[in-house]
């Protein structure tokens, strides 16, 4: 993957220099519209068809980061855009 890493922009856009590593001491939650921003920033080096499917693959990265995002874990995250619930910046 062509630096800067994907990780490195979620932890730029936290402004962390480390993110915690377990899920039980997670306190890092990026939101919506940063996940976006670096799925944007890395859309030629990921595979998503759309900015919805990259902005996924962003949010992947922070499951295996400890993120949260909008307060919710990849799973849910994920699910609340399928749903619709964040449409409003796609």
């Amino acid at each position: 993957m062509p630096k800067p890493w994907m990780s490195e922009l979620i932890m730029k856009k936290l402004g962390i220099q480390k993110c915690n590593g377990s899920f039980e001491t997670a306190t890092e939650d990026l939101s919506m519209a940063h996940a976006i921003e670096v799925a944007k920033e890395k859309a030629n080096d990921i595979t998503g068809a759309d900015l919805k499917a990259k902005t996924k693959e962003v949010i992947g990265t922070c499951v295996s980061m400890r993120v949260r995002v909008e307060g919710r874990w990849g799973k849910e995250a994920c699910k609340a855009i399928d749903d619709g619930e964040f449409d409003e910046y796609f």
